[in-house]
């Protein structure tokens, strides 16, 4: 492993304690941190459920903290780690933000929009263009979804 793949593993390990955050409150277990010259300086999760609010995903939280705490919206030199591949609404938050690096956990054939449904992230359409890595702690990532569903399905 080269020292970036450990370092990406490092931070994903912090977005997959925020996943496990929200699964323990019941939320499907996403989880976000943006990191920025070496410090993590927000952490968000999915909180759609506790909040009955349907952007209360992990990186609009995660986005929202890293603005308070820059004082800005443009989180330029940020690199955001998400556990899933973002869903349109967040992919398009994360251009809007300036997030200089995306780092995905599992990627989403259903709802990705970073690859697999749709990719709006990287094309040369929008005016930011993160640079994208992908697969990083992903069995781990999945794991925890496909365990927090069959949980669902087996309590119904």
């Amino acid at each position: 492993m080269d020292g970036m793949h450990d370092h990406h593993v490092h931070y994903m390990r912090e977005a997959i304690a925020e996943a496990r955050r929200a699964a323990s409150c019941g939320e499907v277990p996403i989880g976000a941190v943006i990191v920025r010259e070496g410090e993590i300086i927000a952490r968000g999760h999915n909180l759609r459920e506790l909040a009955k609010d349907p952007t209360a995903h992990a990186e609009l939280i995660a986005i929202r903290e890293a603005s308070r705490v820059l004082g800005g919206w443009r989180l330029t030199g940020c690199t955001l780690y998400v556990t899933l591949e973002p869903c349109p609404m967040c992919a398009g938050s994360i251009i809007l933000s300036r997030v200089d690096h995306l780092v995905i956990g599992a990627m989403d054939p259903k709802g990705g929009a970073v690859g697999s449904v749709l990719n709006i992230v990287e094309t040369d359409a929008f005016n930011h263009q993160p640079t994208v890595t992908t697969g990083i702690e992903a069995d781990v990532c999945s794991m925890m979804l496909k365990e927090f569903f069959r949980g669902l399905r087996k309590n119904k």
